[in-house]
């Protein structure tokens, strides 16, 4: 999804890249940690810097000094301006490096649960690495009764509660052959006359849906960018009040750090359109309420909560709209324990037991990359919001979606969760080793940190590969590998059938033929940088193509637009808005 190749557009927008870095990101001579260990574990803490983290930073720092970890001079750093001061040379990589064993050796002092507690009573941003019984223990899913249980064995349920159309557990796979009786048993059939062959519509699918955007950051903006690319009109609403971290990270086109310059933004938001306006102001949110009036859809990410404070809850905005299908995405979902638990999507993938799998058995956890839920549970929220969008078409119900990042996640965990259930096998980290695949593992390449990747899933392909390779052994396959070329070695191995492929840096990927093929990258212009790079449209449908017309707006590009072409408001009106101050 969106961000998950924020790298490779490092590259095209001529933006400063990152190294790699196990546990974490080389960022120059720094190496930014994801990982902390702890009493009894580790945890994962987004140590970061920049307005929109910096505050859960500072409250972080305060408990550690409270604690006497830290001197007064090291809490009172410059938390906003600390990514400028490290760069620019006014921070030596000394001191980071000391402030950074601080905050582990406070880390040490506690337990996970100690952290995650302290951490929800502080609001600061720091998730146990969960092991996969772990996962079982979370009383957040206990409490909305998210496991769903065959056969005694409990596995991962429902992603989203549904107002109209609660997911419903479709009960367990058949045995093989169960219904073949009873579907033989099926009268005949008569094939239906082909349809006329119609010219291919030019719209694209979702043309005339109109969506109320509140989301930010990457998950929830990944969502409302398909329906972007699809056809949707999506108004996405913004305010100066309060950034969105999205506009705060890299890569920045030109490596000029700007708000409006952030190509991950442009991104995740493009096609959108963008309306600077506080709704916390009577007058903001009657445009907020006129807009509610207009739309199909609402979307937010905020924590729970968040929108009902200013009377833009679900139950508020279906008296204004009794058809609105509404979705509010967070990590957690909207009640339960665990439901103030805000923070990112590197959060989310610790306590569901991605971290805590990914790596090497004597080293720290090292992964997945980044804010992994952030990259894959927008595949369940599109498709999820999409069945809602059907069910009003068909039914004219309109109705309310809680959907949870890390219920959806933890589906891609249910191979470990079930084996943890059913046969008390604890995954671990085990490196490139493969439970189904032999050999499965990196190779190193010839050239300068060039590697390849091969994997076998079964006798035909370990004796096409032993065939090229002479040997199974691994290390005579690094031998073999390492006398060629990424590209030299995925061509033989491919030929013979083996499963194999280059391991592809920022550089490489950014001119991959078969992303080119795919028009995955595209160039747009703006008022504020010329030729920025973003990442095309997901998907190719053969009838009604999507596709992105536009790059992320800046703060309030569309305002006036929206406010006089959408909701025809006059002259008159838009000066009443300016005064008062809900226009930004």
């Amino acid at each position: 999804m969106q961000s998950s190749q924020s790298n490779i557009i490092d590259v095209q927008n001529n933006a400063d890249q990152n190294g790699r870095g196990a546990g974490g990101v080389q960022a120059g001579p720094f190496f930014i940690r994801m990982f902390w260990p702890c009493s009894d574990g580790f945890v994962s803490i987004l140590f970061l810097f920049g307005s929109a983290i910096a505050p859960a930073t500072r409250r972080l720092m305060e408990w550690v000094h409270e604690e006497g970890f830290c001197d007064e001079a090291t809490l009172n750093k410059d938390w906003v301006a600390y990514t400028e001061l490290l760069f620019s040379g006014a921070e030596p990589p000394e001191e980071y490096e000391r402030v950074k064993q601080a905050v582990e050796d406070f880390c040490m002092s506690h337990t996970k649960q100690e952290l995650l507690d302290g951490a929800m009573a502080r609001r600061c941003l720091i998730a146990p690495v969960k092991t996969i019984a772990e996962v079982y223990e979370i009383d957040q899913f206990e409490s909305r009764n998210y496991w769903q249980t065959v056969d005694g064995v409990k596995y991962p349920g429902a992603w989203a509660h549904m107002s109209a159309t609660p997911l419903h557990h479709p009960g367990p796979a058949p045995l093989l052959g169960a219904d073949t009786a009873s579907v033989l048993a099926e009268p005949a059939r008569t094939p239906a006359a082909p349809a006329p062959v119609q010219p291919a519509p030019v719209a694209r699918p979702l043309e005339g849906i109109k969506v109320l955007d509140f989301c930010w950051v990457v998950a929830g903006p990944t969502v409302t960018r398909v329906l972007a690319d699809l056809g949707a009109t999506v108004v996405r609403v913004e305010s100066s009040r309060r950034i969105d971290t999205a506009r705060t990270l890299g890569p920045y086109k030109d490596g000029v750090t700007d708000l409006e310059r952030s190509a991950q933004f442009s991104s995740l938001n493009a096609g959108k359109l963008g309306l600077s306006v506080d709704p916390s102001t009577p007058e903001g949110r009657e445009v907020i309420l006129d807009l509610v009036r207009w739309a199909d859809v609402v979307t937010e990410s905020f924590s729970p909560k968040a929108l009902k404070a200013w009377g833009l809850d679900y139950e508020n905005l279906r008296v204004v709209n009794p058809s609105i299908v509404m979705m509010s995405s967070c990590l957690f979902g909207q009640a339960g324990p665990l439901a103030g638990f805000a923070g990112f999507g590197t959060m989310a993938a610790a306590m569901t037991g991605f971290f805590g799998i990914t790596g090497w058995a004597d080293s720290p956890p090292c992964g997945p990359y980044g804010a992994f839920t952030d990259y894959i549970s927008p595949r369940f929220a599109v498709a999820t919001l999409l069945a809602a969008l059907d069910h009003r078409r068909r039914t004219g119900e309109g109705q309310y979606m809680d959907f949870a990042q890390a219920e959806a996640a933890a589906h891609l965990l249910t191979p470990a969760l079930l084996d943890c259930a059913v046969n008390g096998y604890v995954w671990q980290r085990e490196g490139n080793a493969g439970l189904d695949h032999h050999p499965h593992g990196v190779f190193r390449s010839a050239g300068d940190d060039r590697w390849v990747a091969v994997a076998c899933a079964n006798d035909a392909q370990r004796a096409a590969l032993a065939g090229v390779v002479g040997s199974l052994d691994e290390s005579a396959i690094e031998a073999w590998t390492s006398a060629r070329t990424p590209e030299e070695a995925t061509e033989i191995l491919q030929a013979v059938g083996v499963p194999s492929h280059g391991v592809q840096n920022s550089v490489e990927a950014a001119v991959d033929p078969q992303l080119a093929h795919r028009r995955h990258f595209r160039q747009f212009d703006q008022a504020m940088m010329e030729s920025v790079v973003i990442e095309g449209p997901r998907m190719g449908l053969s009838r009604t193509p999507a596709d992105v017309l536009q790059c992320g707006p800046m703060l309030g590009e569309h305002t006036v637009d929206i406010l006089t072409g959408i909701l025809g408001y006059g002259e008159d009106r838009l000066v009443e808005l300016l005064t008062s101050g809900s226009l930004e």
